[in-house]
């Protein structure tokens, strides 16, 4: 215990120089807290306000005889085309073989139609297509040439087009005159976008299985927000690490283990850690219960139901509903973090914890398993809720006790952490080096082949998958 809270104080120190979270990923649900016992019930759980565009009513409208009045505070869609001059028109055609740069293909963005349309000079023409040229390379450097489609298991809305609206970084770039910079502003700031833009032009173009992957792998940081927030959670499940970061600093990492290749494959999502939960139930699937037989076990055997913390009630229609109960042999470990999704996704800590020391590690139904989660959960619960460096060994010791009473308890964040659960096959590992790893879901394929494919129009924000609700069973340990 005191190696745990030695280890984290020094984690406490290091982050509470970072306050606040501030990015907020856009797909969350509302979570109805469990009926239990909840530490601190002073703290709320409001989330950061969504940033919104809304197109400004030019009429009344009435519902049922009320008469809505457009609000003062609404503000105008800006135009998708604007008034190019000759030079700003040149400067945007300047720009176009840069994309190469970025793992675009240049010519997506049809140069020679720029180059017509400024031969002939200014007006209307040149308005239109050079405006229309303009918001392809937004679109593409702030949102990811990958069609949708492509993105295979992909539930995250990326809230930048919401943020860096098309039309007003058309505005921006007019009225400043630095359209370069205005386009390369769109570019995301993580650093391993930047390591992997520099790998890119460190690869001959002889090599290009190489070429491919790395313009692969920097589009998917544009399907993320450009801000992740100055604290986050980001697990890469190719790589089967999970780490704690601030301000782009990776402060700890942790092994982990993934969903299984096929319908249990952990699937990319973006959610908020609103709490974590101490000594935590699992309710066994009825799969389980019924599919194994676990329920009539457990209710034909009480010593051994007892032993293993099982908890059987049977409903009067006949229905077995089987509980595990907090303690030692509970699938769940010791916690789990409240990350409320229409998946059941969500980090967990294991008892079977030698199966962190297999290189592959993709054995779960789709949860993710962490090891070192208690010191990860003690963490976050200090890191969540303290005001000041004072209040740290008071958290310690609260969750200590907690932790320690065997009883189920959920501890609410203050401060709600944003998780990314993402796939990169080329990241940065957690020395710092650009590495490669297995494409354990066989997702690349499609991304590589959409970016050889003609640019897609019109592209779809939200994935039309199907929504693969994760029936977990934390006791498995094999594929």
């Amino acid at each position: 215990m005191k190696t745990l809270l030695t280890t984290t104080a020094a984690l406490g120190a290091v982050l509470m120089a970072s306050t606040g979270v501030s990015a907020q990923p856009k797909n969350l649900l509302p979570a109805e807290p469990p009926k239990v016992r909840e530490q601190m019930p002073d703290y709320t759980q409001q989330r950061p306000a969504q940033p919104q565009t809304t197109p400004r009513t030019t009429v009344e409208e009435s519902f049922d005889g009320i008469v809505f009045e457009p609000s003062e505070e609404v503000q105008d869609v800006p135009s998708l085309v604007g008034e190019w001059s000759i030079a700003d028109a040149e400067k945007l055609l300047a720009f176009i073989p840069t994309m190469a740069e970025e793992g675009l293909v240049p010519a997506d963005y049809h140069a020679a139609d720029l180059r017509s349309a400024i031969d002939v000079g200014e007006g209307d023409a040149l308005n239109r297509v050079a405006s229309e040229i303009f918001v392809w390379l937004v679109e593409d450097l702030r949102d990811g040439r990958t069609p949708m489609e492509a993105r295979r298991q992909w539930f995250v809305v990326d809230p930048d087009p919401d943020v860096l609206p098309s039309g007003r970084m058309l505005e921006r770039a007019l009225d400043s005159g630095d359209i370069a910079g205005t386009l390369a502003s769109l570019n995301p700031t993580h650093p391993d976008y930047a390591k992997l833009r520099d790998a890119l032009a460190a690869t001959p173009k002889s090599d290009t299985k190489r070429r491919k992957l790395i313009r692969a792998n920097m589009d998917r940081w544009r399907w993320l927000g450009q801000d992740l927030g100055k604290r986050y959670l980001l697990t890469n499940v190719p790589e089967y690490k999970v780490r704690l970061t601030v301000n782009n600093r990776i402060i700890k990492s942790y092994r982990t283990i993934v969903g299984k290749p096929g319908r249990t494959a952990t699937p990319q999502l973006a959610e908020m850690v609103e709490g974590v939960i101490f000594n935590p139930t699992w309710t066994v699937p009825q799969s389980i219960v019924k599919g194994e037989g676990l329920g009539a076990k457990v209710l034909g055997n009480p010593g051994w139901a007892r032993a293993a913390g099982y908890a059987a009630t049977k409903g009067e229609n006949g229905w077995v509903t089987v509980v595990q109960q907090p303690g030692p042999t509970n699938s769940l470990g010791l916690m789990k973090l409240d990350m409320p999704n229409e998946h059941a996704i969500f980090l967990h800590d294991t008892p079977a914890r030698g199966l962190f020391n297999q290189d592959s590690r993709a054995l779960s139904h789709g949860c993710i398993r962490v090891q070192g989660a208690r010191e990860l959960a003690m963490t976050m619960a200090m890191l969540g809720n303290a005001e000041s460096k004072a209040d740290i060994p008071l958290i310690q010791e609260e969750v200590s006790a907690i932790t320690g009473s065997g009883e189920y308890t959920r501890y609410p964040l203050k401060n709600q952490w944003p998780v990314y659960i993402t796939y990169f096959t080329m990241a940065s590992d957690t020395d710092g080096k650009l590495s490669t790893f297995g494409d354990i879901y066989d997702r690349d394929a499609p991304v590589l082949a959409a970016l050889d494919a003609p640019r897609v129009r019109e592209r779809a924000r939200e994935t039309s998958e199907e929504v693969i609700e994760v029936v977990d069973d934390p006791r498995a340990t094999t594929i």
